[in-house]
Protein backbone atom coordinates (compact mmCIF):
# COMPACT_ATOMS: atom_id res chain seq x y z
CA UNK A 1 0.00 0.00 0.00
CA UNK A 2 1.41 3.63 -0.73
CA UNK A 3 3.69 5.21 2.16
CA UNK A 4 3.23 8.94 2.41
CA UNK A 5 6.71 9.22 2.77
CA UNK A 6 7.49 9.36 -0.69
CA UNK A 7 6.78 12.64 -1.83
CA UNK A 8 6.46 15.40 -3.86
CA UNK A 9 10.45 16.84 -4.97
CA UNK A 10 9.42 15.88 -8.51
CA UNK A 11 11.77 18.24 -10.00
CA UNK A 12 11.39 19.09 -13.81
CA UNK A 13 7.50 19.63 -14.98
CA UNK A 14 5.58 16.54 -15.58
CA UNK A 15 3.07 15.74 -17.34
CA UNK A 16 1.10 12.67 -18.65
CA UNK A 17 -2.30 10.96 -19.07
CA UNK A 18 -4.44 9.28 -16.26
CA UNK A 19 -7.19 6.74 -17.53
CA UNK A 20 -9.99 6.18 -14.47
CA UNK A 21 -11.53 2.74 -15.66
CA UNK A 22 -13.65 0.35 -13.84
CA UNK A 23 -17.07 -1.34 -14.12
CA UNK A 24 -20.27 0.61 -14.45
CA UNK A 25 -21.06 2.72 -11.31
CA UNK A 26 -17.82 2.09 -9.15
CA UNK A 27 -16.85 5.41 -8.43
CA UNK A 28 -15.14 7.09 -12.00
CA UNK A 29 -16.78 10.20 -12.57
CA UNK A 30 -17.18 10.99 -8.80
CA UNK A 31 -13.72 10.40 -8.19
CA UNK A 32 -12.37 12.80 -10.68
CA UNK A 33 -14.83 15.15 -9.94
CA UNK A 34 -13.31 15.38 -6.34
CA UNK A 35 -10.15 15.19 -7.78
CA UNK A 36 -10.83 18.20 -10.31
CA UNK A 37 -12.65 20.28 -7.33
CA UNK A 38 -15.49 20.60 -9.43
CA UNK A 39 -18.37 18.96 -11.56
CA UNK A 40 -17.03 18.19 -14.78
CA UNK A 41 -17.60 14.24 -15.18
CA UNK A 42 -21.23 13.53 -14.32
CA UNK A 43 -22.53 10.99 -11.88
CA UNK A 44 -25.60 9.41 -11.22
CA UNK A 45 -26.54 5.71 -8.86
CA UNK A 46 -27.40 4.37 -12.45
CA UNK A 47 -24.38 2.73 -13.48
CA UNK A 48 -23.11 3.59 -17.50
CA UNK A 49 -23.70 7.52 -16.74
CA UNK A 50 -20.36 8.03 -18.67
CA UNK A 51 -20.62 7.52 -21.72
CA UNK A 52 -17.63 9.58 -23.31
CA UNK A 53 -14.09 9.76 -22.45
CA UNK A 54 -13.48 13.38 -20.27
CA UNK A 55 -10.61 14.83 -20.18
CA UNK A 56 -10.15 16.70 -16.81
CA UNK A 57 -6.92 18.18 -16.22
CA UNK A 58 -5.47 19.31 -12.93
CA UNK A 59 -2.06 21.26 -12.34
CA UNK A 60 -0.35 21.25 -8.98
CA UNK A 61 2.91 23.29 -9.22
CA UNK A 62 5.12 21.17 -11.69
CA UNK A 63 2.65 18.38 -12.03
CA UNK A 64 0.18 18.17 -14.80
CA UNK A 65 -2.26 15.09 -14.67
CA UNK A 66 -4.48 14.96 -17.48
CA UNK A 67 -7.34 12.31 -16.67
CA UNK A 68 -9.36 10.33 -18.55
CA UNK A 69 -12.81 9.15 -17.40
CA UNK A 70 -13.61 6.39 -19.44
CA UNK A 71 -17.59 5.07 -19.43
CA UNK A 72 -18.11 1.83 -17.06
CA UNK A 73 -16.75 -1.80 -19.23
CA UNK A 74 -19.55 -4.10 -19.04
CA UNK A 75 -19.99 -7.53 -20.47
CA UNK A 76 -22.90 -7.44 -22.37
CA UNK A 77 -22.74 -5.35 -25.76
CA UNK A 78 -26.19 -6.08 -27.37
CA UNK A 79 -26.49 -2.41 -28.59
CA UNK A 80 -23.88 -0.15 -30.84
CA UNK A 81 -24.22 2.36 -27.40
CA UNK A 82 -23.18 -0.39 -25.95
CA UNK A 83 -20.10 -1.53 -28.10
CA UNK A 84 -19.24 1.94 -28.19
CA UNK A 85 -18.56 2.42 -24.32
CA UNK A 86 -16.98 -0.79 -24.05
CA UNK A 87 -14.76 0.14 -27.38
CA UNK A 88 -13.99 3.83 -25.68
CA UNK A 89 -12.89 2.22 -22.30
CA UNK A 90 -10.73 -0.32 -23.76
CA UNK A 91 -9.19 2.11 -26.10
CA UNK A 92 -8.29 4.18 -23.43
CA UNK A 93 -5.80 2.55 -21.66
CA UNK A 94 -3.44 2.29 -24.68
CA UNK A 95 -2.48 5.57 -24.95
CA UNK A 96 -2.00 6.91 -21.29
CA UNK A 97 1.17 7.00 -19.20
CA UNK A 98 -0.79 5.54 -15.73
CA UNK A 99 -3.68 3.37 -15.27
CA UNK A 100 -5.99 3.74 -11.85
CA UNK A 101 -8.38 0.76 -11.78
CA UNK A 102 -11.36 1.41 -9.32
CA UNK A 103 -12.70 -1.43 -7.29
CA UNK A 104 -15.39 -1.58 -4.90
CA UNK A 105 -13.68 -2.91 -1.60
CA UNK A 106 -17.34 -4.68 -1.25
CA UNK A 107 -17.92 -6.10 -4.05
CA UNK A 108 -16.70 -7.86 -6.92
CA UNK A 109 -18.37 -9.07 -10.06
CA UNK A 110 -17.81 -10.56 -13.22
CA UNK A 111 -17.55 -7.06 -14.80
CA UNK A 112 -14.51 -6.52 -12.44
CA UNK A 113 -12.50 -9.49 -13.63
CA UNK A 114 -13.69 -8.02 -17.22
CA UNK A 115 -11.57 -5.27 -16.67
CA UNK A 116 -8.72 -7.36 -15.37
CA UNK A 117 -8.22 -9.29 -18.28
CA UNK A 118 -8.48 -6.88 -20.39
CA UNK A 119 -5.36 -5.02 -18.41
CA UNK A 120 -3.42 -8.21 -18.81
CA UNK A 121 -2.97 -5.98 -22.33
CA UNK A 122 -2.26 -2.88 -20.61
CA UNK A 123 1.91 -1.68 -21.31
CA UNK A 124 1.37 1.35 -18.32
CA UNK A 125 1.60 0.71 -14.78
CA UNK A 126 -1.46 -0.05 -13.08
CA UNK A 127 -2.33 1.57 -9.67
CA UNK A 128 -5.44 -0.24 -7.71
CA UNK A 129 -7.70 1.95 -6.30
CA UNK A 130 -9.99 0.74 -3.55
CA UNK A 131 -13.02 2.59 -3.01
CA UNK A 132 -15.65 3.20 -0.08
CA UNK A 133 -13.05 2.49 2.54
CA UNK A 134 -14.65 5.75 4.45
CA UNK A 135 -17.34 3.04 5.99
CA UNK A 136 -14.43 0.58 7.60
CA UNK A 137 -13.50 1.26 11.07
CA UNK A 138 -10.26 -0.83 10.40
CA UNK A 139 -8.61 -0.39 7.09
CA UNK A 140 -6.59 -4.18 8.15
CA UNK A 141 -9.66 -5.36 6.93
CA UNK A 142 -8.94 -4.72 2.93
CA UNK A 143 -5.69 -6.80 3.47
CA UNK A 144 -7.33 -10.00 2.19
CA UNK A 145 -8.86 -8.29 -0.73
CA UNK A 146 -5.41 -6.70 -2.00
CA UNK A 147 -3.65 -9.99 -1.34
CA UNK A 148 -6.49 -11.94 -3.37
CA UNK A 149 -5.98 -8.96 -6.36
CA UNK A 150 -2.32 -8.96 -6.09
CA UNK A 151 -2.68 -12.50 -6.95
CA UNK A 152 -4.51 -11.90 -10.12
CA UNK A 153 -2.59 -8.72 -11.32
CA UNK A 154 0.67 -6.71 -10.23
CA UNK A 155 -0.09 -3.75 -9.62
CA UNK A 156 2.79 -0.85 -9.39
CA UNK A 157 0.89 0.25 -6.29
CA UNK A 158 -2.45 0.08 -4.60
CA UNK A 159 -4.38 3.22 -2.46
CA UNK A 160 -7.39 3.19 -0.73
CA UNK A 161 -9.84 6.31 -1.31
CA UNK A 162 -13.51 7.00 -0.27
CA UNK A 163 -14.41 8.94 -4.13
CA UNK A 164 -17.89 10.42 -2.21
CA UNK A 165 -16.08 11.90 0.54
CA UNK A 166 -12.67 12.25 -1.02
CA UNK A 167 -10.71 10.37 1.98
CA UNK A 168 -6.95 10.09 1.15
CA UNK A 169 -7.48 11.72 -2.73
CA UNK A 170 -3.85 13.90 -1.75
CA UNK A 171 -1.77 10.73 -1.43
CA UNK A 172 -3.82 9.30 -4.63
CA UNK A 173 -2.06 12.69 -6.48
CA UNK A 174 1.10 12.03 -4.76
CA UNK A 175 1.11 8.72 -6.32
CA UNK A 176 0.16 9.47 -9.62
CA UNK A 177 2.38 12.14 -10.10
CA UNK A 178 5.51 9.21 -9.33
CA UNK A 179 4.49 8.02 -12.48
CA UNK A 180 3.80 10.75 -14.85
CA UNK A 181 7.07 10.94 -17.11
CA UNK A 182 8.86 14.53 -17.12
CA UNK A 183 7.20 16.75 -19.87
CA UNK A 184 6.08 20.35 -20.54
CA UNK A 185 2.70 21.07 -19.56
CA UNK A 186 0.37 20.69 -22.40
CA UNK A 187 -2.24 22.93 -20.77
CA UNK A 188 -2.51 26.20 -19.33
CA UNK A 189 -2.29 25.76 -15.67
CA UNK A 190 -6.02 27.23 -14.98
CA UNK A 191 -7.72 25.06 -17.76
CA UNK A 192 -9.29 21.90 -16.23
CA UNK A 193 -11.43 20.14 -19.63
CA UNK A 194 -10.85 19.80 -23.11
CA UNK A 195 -14.08 19.27 -23.71
CA UNK A 196 -16.81 22.34 -25.15
CA UNK A 197 -18.82 24.07 -23.21
CA UNK A 198 -21.58 22.70 -25.54
CA UNK A 199 -21.07 19.09 -24.50
CA UNK A 200 -20.78 19.76 -20.69
CA UNK A 201 -24.17 21.53 -20.93
CA UNK A 202 -25.19 18.20 -22.80
CA UNK A 203 -24.10 16.33 -19.79
CA UNK A 204 -25.48 18.29 -17.19
CA UNK A 205 -28.85 18.41 -18.20
CA UNK A 206 -28.48 14.18 -19.14
CA UNK A 207 -27.32 14.03 -15.65
CA UNK A 208 -30.57 15.76 -14.23
CA UNK A 209 -32.74 12.83 -16.50
CA UNK A 210 -30.73 10.13 -15.16
CA UNK A 211 -30.89 11.33 -10.94
CA UNK A 212 -34.07 12.23 -11.48
CA UNK A 213 -36.31 9.82 -13.25
CA UNK A 214 -34.14 6.38 -11.78
CA UNK A 215 -35.15 3.02 -13.55
CA UNK A 216 -38.06 4.87 -15.53
CA UNK A 217 -35.97 5.82 -18.33
CA UNK A 218 -33.11 3.14 -19.57
CA UNK A 219 -30.25 4.15 -21.39
CA UNK A 220 -31.51 5.09 -25.24
CA UNK A 221 -31.46 8.59 -24.04
CA UNK A 222 -29.73 11.49 -25.33
CA UNK A 223 -29.03 15.14 -25.30
CA UNK A 224 -28.36 17.37 -27.88
CA UNK A 225 -27.20 21.34 -27.61
CA UNK A 226 -29.00 22.53 -30.38
CA UNK A 227 -28.22 26.81 -29.73
CA UNK A 228 -25.46 27.87 -27.52
CA UNK A 229 -25.35 31.47 -27.94
CA UNK A 230 -23.33 33.39 -25.42
CA UNK A 231 -23.65 37.21 -24.58
CA UNK A 232 -21.53 39.06 -21.59
CA UNK A 233 -24.80 38.68 -19.65
CA UNK A 234 -26.28 35.81 -20.85
CA UNK A 235 -26.10 32.69 -21.99
CA UNK A 236 -28.76 31.15 -24.29
CA UNK A 237 -28.87 27.19 -24.64
CA UNK A 238 -31.00 25.09 -26.69
CA UNK A 239 -30.96 21.22 -25.82
CA UNK A 240 -32.88 18.50 -27.74
CA UNK A 241 -33.56 15.08 -25.72
CA UNK A 242 -33.75 11.88 -27.59
CA UNK A 243 -35.49 8.97 -27.18
CA UNK A 244 -36.79 5.86 -28.51
CA UNK A 245 -40.40 5.90 -27.36
CA UNK A 246 -43.59 7.90 -26.94
CA UNK A 247 -43.84 6.52 -23.32
CA UNK A 248 -40.28 7.74 -22.53
CA UNK A 249 -40.93 11.28 -23.92
CA UNK A 250 -44.53 11.20 -21.82
CA UNK A 251 -42.46 10.29 -18.64
CA UNK A 252 -39.59 13.36 -19.56
CA UNK A 253 -42.26 15.87 -19.89
CA UNK A 254 -44.21 14.96 -16.73
CA UNK A 255 -48.03 15.52 -16.47
CA UNK A 256 -48.69 19.64 -17.78
CA UNK A 257 -44.56 19.65 -18.26
CA UNK A 258 -44.08 20.01 -14.96
CA UNK A 259 -40.74 17.25 -15.10
CA UNK A 260 -39.23 18.60 -17.88
CA UNK A 261 -39.51 22.46 -16.06
CA UNK A 262 -37.37 20.54 -12.87
CA UNK A 263 -34.87 19.05 -15.47
CA UNK A 264 -34.66 22.69 -16.97
CA UNK A 265 -34.31 24.49 -13.71
CA UNK A 266 -32.01 22.19 -12.22
CA UNK A 267 -29.45 21.57 -15.52
CA UNK A 268 -29.85 25.44 -15.86
CA UNK A 269 -28.20 26.07 -11.83
CA UNK A 270 -25.38 23.71 -12.77
CA UNK A 271 -24.93 25.83 -15.63
CA UNK A 272 -24.76 28.94 -14.15
CA UNK A 273 -22.27 27.64 -11.71
CA UNK A 274 -20.05 26.03 -14.34
CA UNK A 275 -20.31 29.04 -16.86
CA UNK A 276 -20.13 32.00 -14.35
CA UNK A 277 -23.10 33.43 -16.09
CA UNK A 278 -26.72 33.72 -15.94
CA UNK A 279 -28.52 30.81 -18.38
CA UNK A 280 -31.67 31.00 -20.31
CA UNK A 281 -32.49 27.02 -21.08
CA UNK A 282 -34.50 25.32 -23.24
CA UNK A 283 -35.33 22.23 -24.04
CA UNK A 284 -37.60 19.99 -26.16
CA UNK A 285 -38.34 16.03 -26.38
CA UNK A 286 -38.16 14.18 -29.50
CA UNK A 287 -38.63 10.19 -30.27
CA UNK A 288 -36.13 9.00 -32.82
CA UNK A 289 -36.35 5.34 -32.79
CA UNK A 290 -33.60 3.36 -32.34
CA UNK A 291 -30.27 5.72 -32.50
CA UNK A 292 -28.42 3.84 -29.56
CA UNK A 293 -28.69 0.93 -32.25
CA UNK A 294 -27.77 2.50 -35.16
CA UNK A 295 -23.80 3.60 -35.45
CA UNK A 296 -24.46 6.12 -38.14
CA UNK A 297 -26.79 8.19 -35.52
CA UNK A 298 -24.38 7.53 -32.95
CA UNK A 299 -21.47 9.28 -35.07
CA UNK A 300 -23.76 12.00 -35.91
CA UNK A 301 -24.57 12.87 -31.65
CA UNK A 302 -21.12 12.89 -31.39
CA UNK A 303 -20.05 9.18 -30.56
CA UNK A 304 -16.63 9.26 -31.94
CA UNK A 305 -13.70 8.05 -30.02
CA UNK A 306 -10.89 10.82 -29.35
CA UNK A 307 -7.29 10.64 -29.85
CA UNK A 308 -5.51 11.15 -26.44
CA UNK A 309 -2.61 11.78 -28.33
Amino acid sequence: MSSSGEDTQLGPQRCGFVAIIGRPNVGKSTLLNHILGQKLSITSRKPQTTRHQVLGIKTEGEVQAIYVDTPGMHLKEEKALNRYMNKTASAAIKDVDLILFLVDRDRWTDDDEMVLRILENARSPVVLVINKVDRLDDKGQLLPLISELQSKYKFADVVPVSALQGHNREELEKVIARFLPENDHMYPEDQITNRSERFLAAELVREKIMRQLGEEIPYSMTVEIEEFSESPRLLEISALILVERDGQKKIIIGEGGSRLRQIGTEARKDMERAFDNKVMLRLWVKVKSGWSDDERALRSLGYTDINLK
